[in-house]
């Protein structure tokens, strides 16, 4: 049920009716106008401005918040279980902590607070080396978004070199600052489950740290990626209005349209590039968690191109070696309008609406569920014209 309302009969027989907006198929439709006319001679089922066939063919996605639980579960590969080549198969007393941080992502669910992680000395010392190597590069290769918020971080969350900072903490700051949070996750996620998480602003993370025998290499994205790469951007309101519309822009897509938007992500919080004061800058948290890719890209070897949705969609992405090519935005603004543009070309018979309020996400199918957003921005454009009239009262204008 979507929409529940009672109005002022129009039958002599009724004081009032009852208008109800459902979104289901077309069987379960059928099922309950079937039942609502055993209990009353008044149903009028009305018709949808979506067929309930167009609907029935979309791919499912969460609508409330609390149905993250049932993406950041469907886990593709656990963080368990380790390739022949990575650096801690050999290892059991790392795999089996491997198996702890599953065992914690899997267990966790939407509204409990994330569990504090007592990590040992072995993860503390990884992390501080990452932390130590990385912090020698940030000033001449970090975006200034970067730089800005790391000192935050530092100052609310722990970001030291002899402490790894927990989930909890870092999901309320960025509550406060932009409206993000974080989640535990057990390993890597589907990209069309992975983006759904960033249309209602959360960001799945790992717990798990690198393994210590090769501080400087990770053949997956570890808690020093999460914490060190994406975090500091994800503070900024701006970057985080990026990350969610690329999310937003995923839901009920197909799988052709997602994995292109997948692919985008890739290129730009992953492995992004942005021009500050004439000098290229790191942005992608793929770059800013691993200095030999953050000071290649940065090089006159890197091949470098003008970010394009269009164009960069099609690049092959590469896991275990440096890129082959690199995206350069102006700004994150300019990022933000190429990717609105791009996913104007994605066919879905209906537009999605983030609601902050309730943390659902509104089918916009038909004109009244239009209407109800329309509402929300008459109050917005009321503020803001209201602030807008007192300042020109104080200026004399």
């Amino acid at each position: 049920m979507v929409h529940i309302e009672s109005r002022k009969s129009r039958r002599r027989s009724s004081e009032v009716e009852i208008f109800v907006d459902c979104e289901c198929g077309q069987t379960e439709f059928s099922e309950l106008v079937q039942l609502l006319k055993s209990q009353s001679t008044g149903v009028m089922p009305n018709p949808c401005a979506v067929s309930s066939t167009e609907l029935d063919d979309v791919p499912w996605f969460p609508r409330k918040i609390s149905e993250l639980d049932r993406c950041s579960h469907r886990v593709l590969m656990y963080g368990s279980e380790l390739d022949a080549d990575h650096p801690g198969f050999k290892d059991d007393v790392y795999r089996q902590r491997r198996k702890y941080f599953v065992d914690v992502a899997m267990g966790y669910k939407y509204g409990q607070p994330i569990p504090r992680v007592q990590y040992t000395a072995e993860e503390t010392r990884t992390w501080g080396v990452v932390f130590r190597e990385l912090c020698k590069l940030y000033p001449t290769h970090a975006c200034r978004e970067h730089l800005d918020n790391l000192p935050l971080l530092t100052q609310h969350c722990g970001y030291r070199e002899d402490n790894v900072p927990q989930l909890q903490d870092v999901s309320a700051f960025l509550r406060e600052r932009s409206g993000f949070t974080v989640r535990p996750v057990a390993g890597y996620l589907s990209p069309r489950d992975f983006l759904a998480g960033l249309a209602y602003r959360v960001f799945h993370c790992t717990q798990y740290v690198r393994h210590g025998s090769d501080p400087l290499y990770t053949p997956e994205p570890d808690t020093c990626h999460e914490l060190l790469g994406h975090v500091p951007l994800l503070a900024d309101p701006k970057f985080a209005q990026f990350s969610q519309e690329i999310g937003l822009a995923s839901l009920g897509a197909s799988d052709e349209d997602v994995q292109k938007l997948a692919t985008c992500y890739f290129f730009t919080i992953e492995f992004g590039l942005c021009k500050q004061e004439g000098q290229l800058r790191a942005y992608g948290a793929g770059l800013l968690s691993s200095i030999g890719e953050l000071k290649h890209a940065l090089s006159d070897k890197a091949c470098v191109k003008a970010f394009d949705p269009k164009t960069t969609c099609l690049q092959e992405c590469l896991i275990t070696t440096f890129q082959d090519a690199y995206f350069v935005s102006e700004s994150f603004e300019e990022a933000k309008e190429k990717m609105r543009d791009f996913a104007k070309s994605i066919t879905r018979p209906f537009s999605v609406h983030f609601n902050p309020y309730t943390q659902s996400i509104e089918v916009l199918k038909d004109t009244r569920s239009i209407e109800n957003v329309v509402q929300d921005l008459r109050g917005d454009l009321n503020t803001v014209c209201d602030a807008l009239n007192k300042m020109n009262r104080y200026l004399g204008i």
